[in-house]
């Protein structure tokens, strides 16, 4: 594993150009929607085991209240789907201007998120993947009385094998995030533009969960021979999930508001495009360049990101720092070389280091 180290010389003339280049980690607080990110953020104060927690939870409305006293024994599993999501949105947009983060001076991702843009619909989508995901997960593990393992999946199968073991009760996590998360599009009256395109993608995000369960098999023999096997169903991995969403996120359509009968739905705006599927993401407003700080939107900007120089893509240095240019310094980078394995059971390496360049948006 590679430790970057600057000496004293090279981080002082760092910091005084771009005094905002701090660490992703350090610079940044992902945050998904005002009521699950504030849920995410309890990871640190400990489970939402009262009902009094759930009054204090800024963000939610009242009936997510009312959900959050009914369902305790849940609502740390949703925590973690809220955090998950965090995660994942953050790995999926590492390399792209706007990398799913945010100042901490603002309550929320800014008019980004609550805008009608492509990023508001993916994280809507994978906020809502995270939520069934994480509660699914839950039942499987035994973690809740109100849920286990999915008993619908049993006896034979056509190809053979016999239906055993803990399939995931995926139908659970899907049917609890969608009581949690969507009724606050539907307390509002789901038939505005934004309340329709924030339903349609928290249903697209579960959907990158149910269409993507896999089977997972044990055989049973002698000898490790396979004379007969068990089978479940499980989940993918969320890593799964938010690369199936981010495909879904280059390929969003973008939609407007229309009339079937007395219905309200949306429909993509160059009648030229094939109409979305459940399983698409949709948009209402063109995105920003994400270029230049702007606070009040919450935009961070891309002065101080590191940038590929080679890259023709998102992530190179052409792209990333908007054509502004970048500067390069060069870094001492400590890697462990050598490693030899000594009975019994250590590995011993020695600290190699090398220089390499760093190249950082102006």
């Amino acid at each position: 594993m590679s430790v970057p180290r600057m000496s004293s010389r090279v981080w002082a003339r760092h910091a005084r150009r771009y005094p905002r280049a701090l660490p992703a980690c350090a610079q940044h607080t992902g945050r998904i929607s005002s009521a699950q990110r504030y849920l995410a953020k309890l990871s640190s104060v400990g489970s939402i085991s009262e009902e009094e927690t759930c009054e204090k939870l800024k963000g939610l409305i009242q009936r997510q209240v009312q959900m959050c006293k009914r369902n305790l024994e849940v609502m740390d599993s949703v925590r973690r789907g809220a955090q998950l999501a965090i995660e994942e949105c953050q790995y999926q947009f590492r390399n792209r201007r706007w990398n799913c983060s945010t100042l901490d001076t603002l309550p929320v991702f800014g008019k980004v998120v609550t805008q009608g843009t492509r990023e508001a619909a993916f994280v809507y989508a994978i906020s809502s993947a995270g939520v069934a995901f994480a509660v699914t997960r839950a039942c499987s593990s035994g973690e809740l009385d109100k849920c286990g393992c999915d008993r619908t999946v049993q006896g034979g199968s056509p190809q053979g094998f016999q239906w055993s073991g803990c399939s995931d009760n995926i139908a659970y996590g899907v049917a609890f995030s969608q009581s949690f998360v969507d009724i606050r599009e539907r307390s509002k009256g789901a038939s505005s533009n934004r309340a329709l395109m924030n339903l349609h993608n928290n249903e697209a995000g579960r959907k990158a969960i149910l269409n993507n369960m896999r089977v997972e098999c044990k055989c049973h023999g002698v000898s490790g021979s396979c004379e007969f096997k068990t089978c479940w169903k499980a989940m993918p991995p969320f890593r799964k999930v938010g690369n199936v969403l981010k495909e879904k996120f280059d390929g969003a359509t973008e939609v407007e508001q229309s009339e079937i009968g007395s219905t309200k739905v949306l429909v993509p705006k160059n009648s030229q495009f094939k109409p979305h599927t459940d399983e698409d993401l949709v948009y209402l407003d063109s995105s920003p360049d994400f270029c230049d700080h702007d606070l009040k939107n919450g935009v961070l900007g891309t002065s101080g990101r590191q940038c590929n120089k080679t890259s023709k893509a998102i992530d190179g240095c052409e792209l990333m720092c908007c054509g502004r240019g970048f500067h390069t310094d060069e870094v001492e980078v400590v890697e462990r070389c050598s490693c030899k394995f000594h009975w019994c059971c250590s590995v011993k390496c020695k600290p190699c280091h090398r220089v390499v360049e760093i190249h950082t948006c102006r």
